[in-house]
């Protein structure tokens, strides 16, 4: 047994919905995860950055010290906009030893963390990688290797003039390897350095030259000496990257979602569409029976009137018969009007009955008034009613026939509505070039606006002995012309029957 159609088609709508929200959520976690990739590559590109510049110290140091000068030229060479806004080179108490680029602000909290941190559209890397040597290799007793000599650290290493080159060696140190005498170098002017091993090693022996103080040479190794290094690096291309993934993904997520509503929608009205197929063929079915119920409830009161008018007829003799019999004369008089009235409510319902098919040609409104004001004159005579045709001349297309017997029962109406003396108009009014509008107007005393809808339904009519389907007719010979009748208030009092959507023709030759 299946489920209900509306558990159905709730079940299929919220899978349609779901699947949308699993795409918008995917999306969401490959846009994490392209966000992290893209901080990681950054962050590997100050990695290689400090590669590099471990590279430039090194190629720069001579006997464990780094002039200062080229030390910030070659930082500077390094600055790219947008990329690497500034580096840093700093002390053991994290005072900038050389720097290069936008001046940096280091928190507390950075210099004792050592890592990586997101400010803004910078990310500051501290300390990625020593930048001597092998890992973990450092100068006698946990000093730095290298030392950035600036001028008064050039004169303060230089020896003093009275000493031997022997007297200008520092002190021996139980773990360095053998020395080999000092060279002078390029790399800081005047400098007299710790001379390099007589062997290649992992790095040249660094230690206080004899004339200096210990203290004083503590001092330098303190404020001097390379213990880390500072980058910060522009996120702005990573963060243009990161928002163009975004407006890709969320754009997907919405088409996804669209496309989960839309489906949605279409299974709901695919549903009512089946629905309202099957209504409609049940509909077909029961105007299929109506029909024929409708003919044959014609051919009924078509039979009828054949033995309405033998009664009609004997109810006539009968009375011409009895003149002596008033009662009985008045029986058959009885008779002869209730036949009447039934004759003419059968002739009313098989013309209501008819198929209505309009057969449309140029018809002159104004002549087929006349027509119908002549066939109505006793009633217009009788009541001293004006009727005023309309003065236009123009010609609509409709089937004359349908036409007449339209303002034959709309007139008729009037007639019967306006008290003696009273005026009825027609007036034919172009809207444009191609239609017109056709009015009725009487003085009577109108329709109220409650019952102007509905006048225009069989068997509602405002007189007490009214059929109620002279007005059906019209409304049915409306729809067969694509005409629409509409009854408005008069001015300044009555009815207005007005058809609109008249198509013009041309005068007929």
């Amino acid at each position: 047994m299946g489920w209900p159609t509306a558990k159905r088609r709730f079940i299929i709508s919220a899978l349609f919905i779901a699947c949308g929200l699993a795409v918008c959520g995917w999306q969401a976690e490959e846009h994490l995860r392209f966000k992290r990739n893209a901080a990681e590559a950054l962050i590997n590109r100050g990695r290689d950055i400090t590669s590099t510049l471990g590279v430039l110290v090194r190629s720069q140091r001579r006997f464990g010290l780094v002039s200062k000068d080229r030390l910030q030229s070659g930082l500077q060479d390094l600055i790219r906009p947008e990329e690497l806004e500034s580096v840093a080179i700093l002390g053991a108490t994290g005072e900038s030893i050389a720097s290069a680029g936008k001046k940096m602000e280091l928190t507390p909290e950075m210099l004792q963390a050592k890592g990586v941190f997101w400010l803004g559209n910078t990310v500051t890397i501290m300390n990625l990688a020593d930048l001597d040597a092998p890992a973990g290799e450092d100068g006698p007793r946990g000093r730095p290797a290298i030392v950035v000599a600036d001028e008064r650290t050039a004169r303060v290493f230089r020896p003093p003039p009275n000493r031997r080159a022997s007297e200008t060696r520092p002190a021996p140190d139980p773990a360095a390897p053998a020395e080999a005498p000092a060279t002078a170098t390029s790399g800081v002017p005047a400098v007299a350095a710790p001379v390099a091993p007589a062997a290649p090693g992992p790095r040249f022996a660094f230690g206080r030259p004899a004339w200096i103080p210990q203290d004083e040479y503590d001092a330098i190794i303190q404020k001097q000496g390379v213990h880390s290094l500072v980058l910060s690096l522009s996120t702005v291309d990573m963060q243009r990257k990161v928002d163009a993934d975004l407006l890709l993904r969320s754009l997907v997520s919405l088409l996804a979602m669209g496309g989960a509503i839309i489906s949605t929608l279409a299974w709901r009205n695919l549903g009512k569409n089946a629905a309202l197929q099957i209504r409609l063929v049940k509909a077909g079915e029961m105007n299929t029976h109506l029909k024929g119920m409708n003919l044959a409830a014609a051919g009924l009161a078509h039979e009828t009137r054949n033995p309405l008018n033998l009664i009609r007829g004997l109810a006539q003799m009968i009375a011409m018969q009895t003149k002596d019999a008033p009662k009985l004369k008045e029986h058959a008089s009885t008779i002869i009007e209730e036949a009447d009235r039934v004759t003419v409510q059968l002739n009313e319902f098989i013309n209501y009955s008819k198929p209505r098919e309009a057969q449309m040609a140029a018809v002159q409104v104004a002549r087929l008034v006349a027509d119908v004001a002549r066939t109505l004159l006793p009633d217009l005579e009788e009541k001293r009613i004006q009727l005023q045709p309309p003065e236009s001349a123009l010609c609509v297309e409709a089937d004359e026939q349908l036409l007449r017997q339209a303002l034959f029962n709309v007139l008729l109406n009037a007639t019967q509505a306006v008290a003696p003396g009273g005026r009825i108009e027609v007036r034919l009014t172009p809207v444009d070039s191609r239609e017109a509008m056709l009015e009725i107007s009487d003085d009577g005393p109108g329709v109220p606006a409650a019952d102007r809808a509905s006048i225009f339904k069989p068997y509602v009519t405002m007189r007490p002995k009214g059929v109620g389907l002279g007005l059906a007719i019209v409304a049915q010979i409306a729809a067969a012309h694509h005409w629409e009748v509409t009854c408005a208030a008069g001015e300044p009092r009555g009815a207005v029957f007005r058809f609109n959507h008249l198509k013009l023709a041309a005068l007929p030759a």
